[in-house]
Protein backbone atom coordinates (compact mmCIF):
# COMPACT_ATOMS: atom_id res chain seq x y z
CA UNK A 1 0.00 0.00 0.00
CA UNK A 2 1.70 3.27 -1.21
CA UNK A 3 0.10 6.33 0.99
CA UNK A 4 0.42 9.96 -0.44
CA UNK A 5 1.35 13.03 2.18
CA UNK A 6 0.28 15.94 -0.54
CA UNK A 7 1.17 18.46 2.27
CA UNK A 8 3.96 18.32 4.93
CA UNK A 9 6.68 20.65 6.32
CA UNK A 10 9.26 18.14 6.31
CA UNK A 11 12.29 21.10 6.87
CA UNK A 12 10.17 22.81 10.44
CA UNK A 13 12.32 23.39 12.59
CA UNK A 14 9.69 21.35 14.97
CA UNK A 15 11.55 17.83 13.27
CA UNK A 16 15.44 19.16 13.52
CA UNK A 17 15.62 16.41 16.77
CA UNK A 18 14.49 13.14 14.90
CA UNK A 19 14.19 13.96 11.48
CA UNK A 20 15.42 10.89 10.34
CA UNK A 21 13.18 8.90 12.81
CA UNK A 22 9.90 11.08 11.69
CA UNK A 23 10.43 10.00 8.37
CA UNK A 24 11.04 6.35 9.05
CA UNK A 25 8.21 5.82 10.30
CA UNK A 26 6.29 7.70 8.40
CA UNK A 27 7.80 5.14 5.46
CA UNK A 28 6.95 2.10 7.54
CA UNK A 29 3.64 2.63 7.85
CA UNK A 30 3.62 3.12 3.76
CA UNK A 31 3.78 6.94 3.19
CA UNK A 32 6.10 6.76 0.21
CA UNK A 33 6.03 10.47 -1.06
CA UNK A 34 5.66 13.22 0.23
CA UNK A 35 5.29 16.85 -1.21
CA UNK A 36 6.62 19.41 0.38
CA UNK A 37 5.10 23.34 0.16
CA UNK A 38 7.40 26.15 0.57
CA UNK A 39 6.82 29.11 3.08
CA UNK A 40 9.61 32.03 1.95
CA UNK A 41 13.09 32.33 0.77
CA UNK A 42 14.64 31.82 4.14
CA UNK A 43 13.31 28.22 4.06
CA UNK A 44 15.04 26.94 0.59
CA UNK A 45 18.09 25.62 1.64
CA UNK A 46 16.57 23.30 4.38
CA UNK A 47 14.26 22.04 1.51
CA UNK A 48 16.93 21.66 -1.07
CA UNK A 49 18.73 19.59 1.98
CA UNK A 50 15.91 17.23 2.31
CA UNK A 51 15.49 16.48 -1.06
CA UNK A 52 19.12 15.82 -1.26
CA UNK A 53 18.43 13.20 1.94
CA UNK A 54 15.26 12.05 -0.13
CA UNK A 55 15.87 11.83 -3.27
CA UNK A 56 13.13 9.38 -4.11
CA UNK A 57 10.66 10.17 -1.37
CA UNK A 58 10.21 14.10 -1.19
CA UNK A 59 8.55 16.34 -4.31
CA UNK A 60 9.60 19.95 -3.71
CA UNK A 61 7.04 23.03 -4.43
CA UNK A 62 7.92 26.87 -4.93
CA UNK A 63 6.08 29.45 -3.23
CA UNK A 64 4.99 32.72 -1.23
CA UNK A 65 2.92 31.39 1.89
CA UNK A 66 0.06 34.41 2.53
CA UNK A 67 0.85 34.80 6.18
CA UNK A 68 4.67 35.63 4.95
CA UNK A 69 3.73 38.03 2.52
CA UNK A 70 4.57 41.77 3.94
CA UNK A 71 6.39 44.87 2.95
CA UNK A 72 8.80 42.89 0.86
CA UNK A 73 6.48 40.69 -0.80
CA UNK A 74 7.75 41.67 -4.07
CA UNK A 75 11.55 40.54 -3.44
CA UNK A 76 9.82 36.72 -2.38
CA UNK A 77 8.10 36.98 -5.18
CA UNK A 78 11.09 37.43 -7.61
CA UNK A 79 12.84 34.49 -5.57
CA UNK A 80 9.67 32.04 -6.28
CA UNK A 81 10.35 33.22 -10.25
CA UNK A 82 13.70 32.58 -10.21
CA UNK A 83 13.68 29.15 -8.51
CA UNK A 84 11.15 28.29 -11.02
CA UNK A 85 12.62 29.53 -13.92
CA UNK A 86 15.98 27.47 -12.64
CA UNK A 87 14.77 23.97 -11.64
CA UNK A 88 12.11 21.26 -11.38
CA UNK A 89 9.03 21.66 -8.88
CA UNK A 90 5.88 19.76 -8.54
CA UNK A 91 3.48 22.81 -7.86
CA UNK A 92 3.65 26.45 -7.03
CA UNK A 93 2.89 26.28 -3.26
CA UNK A 94 1.68 27.03 -0.80
CA UNK A 95 -0.32 30.07 -1.84
CA UNK A 96 -2.90 31.99 -1.14
CA UNK A 97 -5.36 34.36 1.34
CA UNK A 98 -5.00 33.81 5.38
CA UNK A 99 -7.24 37.19 7.23
CA UNK A 100 -7.31 34.84 10.45
CA UNK A 101 -3.86 36.60 11.83
CA UNK A 102 -4.04 39.68 10.17
CA UNK A 103 -5.52 42.07 7.54
CA UNK A 104 -2.93 44.73 6.99
CA UNK A 105 -1.69 42.94 3.80
CA UNK A 106 -4.93 41.83 2.11
CA UNK A 107 -4.27 43.27 -0.81
CA UNK A 108 -0.69 42.55 -1.13
CA UNK A 109 -1.81 38.68 -0.65
CA UNK A 110 -4.21 39.08 -3.05
CA UNK A 111 -1.84 40.72 -5.92
CA UNK A 112 0.48 37.76 -4.90
CA UNK A 113 -1.84 34.60 -4.97
CA UNK A 114 -2.66 35.97 -8.67
CA UNK A 115 0.55 36.31 -9.65
CA UNK A 116 2.05 32.92 -8.61
CA UNK A 117 -1.64 31.55 -10.15
CA UNK A 118 -0.01 33.06 -13.53
CA UNK A 119 3.37 31.46 -13.06
CA UNK A 120 1.77 28.28 -12.49
CA UNK A 121 0.26 28.34 -15.62
CA UNK A 122 3.25 29.43 -17.25
CA UNK A 123 5.42 26.36 -16.26
CA UNK A 124 1.80 24.58 -16.46
CA UNK A 125 2.09 23.32 -12.92
CA UNK A 126 -0.59 22.59 -10.64
CA UNK A 127 -1.58 25.41 -7.58
CA UNK A 128 -1.68 24.58 -3.82
CA UNK A 129 -4.32 26.80 -2.02
CA UNK A 130 -3.94 27.89 1.77
CA UNK A 131 -7.26 29.68 2.54
CA UNK A 132 -8.09 30.48 6.42
CA UNK A 133 -11.07 33.08 7.00
CA UNK A 134 -11.01 34.50 3.23
CA UNK A 135 -13.09 31.95 0.88
CA UNK A 136 -14.64 34.77 -0.69
CA UNK A 137 -11.44 36.43 -1.10
CA UNK A 138 -9.61 33.18 -2.48
CA UNK A 139 -12.35 32.33 -4.89
CA UNK A 140 -12.79 35.97 -6.25
CA UNK A 141 -9.45 35.55 -7.18
CA UNK A 142 -9.64 32.01 -8.64
CA UNK A 143 -12.49 33.49 -10.40
CA UNK A 144 -10.29 36.15 -12.53
CA UNK A 145 -7.98 33.44 -13.30
CA UNK A 146 -10.57 30.37 -14.03
CA UNK A 147 -9.47 28.44 -17.56
CA UNK A 148 -8.62 24.82 -18.44
CA UNK A 149 -5.24 25.65 -17.10
CA UNK A 150 -6.06 26.39 -13.96
CA UNK A 151 -5.74 23.22 -11.26
CA UNK A 152 -4.41 21.76 -7.98
CA UNK A 153 -5.37 21.41 -4.23
CA UNK A 154 -7.35 23.17 -2.10
CA UNK A 155 -5.00 22.36 0.87
CA UNK A 156 -6.54 21.42 4.21
CA UNK A 157 -10.24 21.90 3.47
CA UNK A 158 -12.26 23.31 6.29
CA UNK A 159 -14.70 24.85 4.51
CA UNK A 160 -18.71 24.04 3.73
CA UNK A 161 -20.44 21.73 1.11
CA UNK A 162 -20.71 24.74 -0.85
CA UNK A 163 -17.55 26.09 -0.76
CA UNK A 164 -16.50 22.19 -1.60
CA UNK A 165 -18.47 22.11 -4.89
CA UNK A 166 -16.79 25.51 -5.58
CA UNK A 167 -13.64 24.32 -5.29
CA UNK A 168 -13.98 21.43 -7.54
CA UNK A 169 -15.44 23.35 -10.13
CA UNK A 170 -12.11 25.61 -9.99
CA UNK A 171 -10.54 22.41 -10.72
CA UNK A 172 -9.37 21.54 -7.30
CA UNK A 173 -8.52 18.58 -5.63
CA UNK A 174 -9.66 19.05 -1.34
CA UNK A 175 -6.75 18.44 0.91
CA UNK A 176 -8.00 16.11 3.26
CA UNK A 177 -6.10 16.45 6.50
CA UNK A 178 -6.36 16.26 10.55
CA UNK A 179 -9.88 18.32 10.68
CA UNK A 180 -11.62 15.69 9.11
CA UNK A 181 -10.90 13.25 12.53
CA UNK A 182 -12.15 16.30 15.15
CA UNK A 183 -15.61 15.82 16.61
CA UNK A 184 -16.32 19.61 15.32
CA UNK A 185 -14.69 19.48 12.22
CA UNK A 186 -18.11 18.91 10.06
CA UNK A 187 -16.56 18.29 6.92
CA UNK A 188 -17.04 14.08 7.64
CA UNK A 189 -20.95 15.00 7.31
CA UNK A 190 -20.62 15.76 3.65
CA UNK A 191 -17.68 14.83 2.11
CA UNK A 192 -18.76 11.25 0.93
CA UNK A 193 -21.47 13.66 -1.39
CA UNK A 194 -18.43 14.18 -3.71
CA UNK A 195 -16.44 11.28 -5.88
CA UNK A 196 -13.11 10.17 -4.03
CA UNK A 197 -11.75 11.18 -7.12
CA UNK A 198 -11.92 14.78 -5.66
CA UNK A 199 -9.71 13.88 -2.81
CA UNK A 200 -6.37 14.14 -2.06
CA UNK A 201 -4.97 12.80 1.74
CA UNK A 202 -2.16 15.02 3.52
CA UNK A 203 -1.03 15.99 6.98
CA UNK A 204 -0.11 19.78 7.06
CA UNK A 205 2.52 18.42 9.42
CA UNK A 206 4.23 19.70 11.85
CA UNK A 207 0.65 21.34 12.25
CA UNK A 208 -3.21 20.22 12.75
CA UNK A 209 -2.37 16.78 13.90
CA UNK A 210 -5.78 14.28 13.30
CA UNK A 211 -7.07 13.10 16.62
CA UNK A 212 -5.78 11.34 19.52
CA UNK A 213 -2.44 13.22 18.67
CA UNK A 214 -4.70 16.55 18.66
CA UNK A 215 -2.43 19.51 20.17
CA UNK A 216 0.44 17.40 19.74
CA UNK A 217 3.36 17.94 17.27
CA UNK A 218 2.11 16.65 13.77
CA UNK A 219 3.89 14.35 11.41
CA UNK A 220 3.56 12.34 8.25
CA UNK A 221 2.85 9.35 9.41
CA UNK A 222 -0.08 10.31 10.97
CA UNK A 223 -1.56 10.58 7.83
CA UNK A 224 -2.53 6.64 8.70
CA UNK A 225 -5.44 8.33 10.96
CA UNK A 226 -6.33 10.07 8.06
CA UNK A 227 -6.47 7.63 5.69
CA UNK A 228 -8.79 5.49 8.36
CA UNK A 229 -11.27 8.21 8.43
CA UNK A 230 -11.57 8.42 4.95
CA UNK A 231 -12.00 5.59 4.55
CA UNK A 232 -14.71 4.90 6.80
CA UNK A 233 -16.30 7.90 6.13
CA UNK A 234 -16.72 6.19 2.15
CA UNK A 235 -16.74 3.10 3.27
CA UNK A 236 -14.15 1.62 1.65
CA UNK A 237 -10.96 -0.12 2.53
CA UNK A 238 -8.01 1.98 3.29
CA UNK A 239 -6.32 -0.12 0.67
CA UNK A 240 -8.83 1.43 -1.69
CA UNK A 241 -8.84 4.54 -0.47
CA UNK A 242 -4.37 5.03 -0.04
CA UNK A 243 -4.67 3.59 -4.10
CA UNK A 244 -7.23 6.26 -5.06
CA UNK A 245 -6.14 9.07 -3.42
CA UNK A 246 -2.70 8.07 -4.38
CA UNK A 247 -4.10 7.89 -8.83
CA UNK A 248 -5.31 11.54 -7.69
CA UNK A 249 -2.10 13.37 -6.52
CA UNK A 250 -0.71 11.73 -9.61
CA UNK A 251 -2.69 13.22 -11.68
CA UNK A 252 -1.86 16.39 -10.16
CA UNK A 253 1.67 16.19 -9.57
CA UNK A 254 2.52 14.61 -12.56
CA UNK A 255 4.51 12.39 -10.76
Amino acid sequence: MIITDTHTHLYSEAFDEDRGEMMQRAINNGVKRFFVPAIDSTYTERMFQLEKEYPNEVFLMSGLHPTHVKENYKDEIAHVEALLADRKFYAVGEIGIDLYWDKTFLVAQQEAFQYQIQLAKKYKLPIVIHCRDAFDEVFEVLEKEKDDSLFGIFHCFTGTREHAEKAIGYNMKLGIGGVVTFKNGKIDTFLNEFPLEHIVLETDAPYLAPTPYRGKRNESSYVMNVLEKVAQIYGLSTEEVAKITTENSKAIFGV
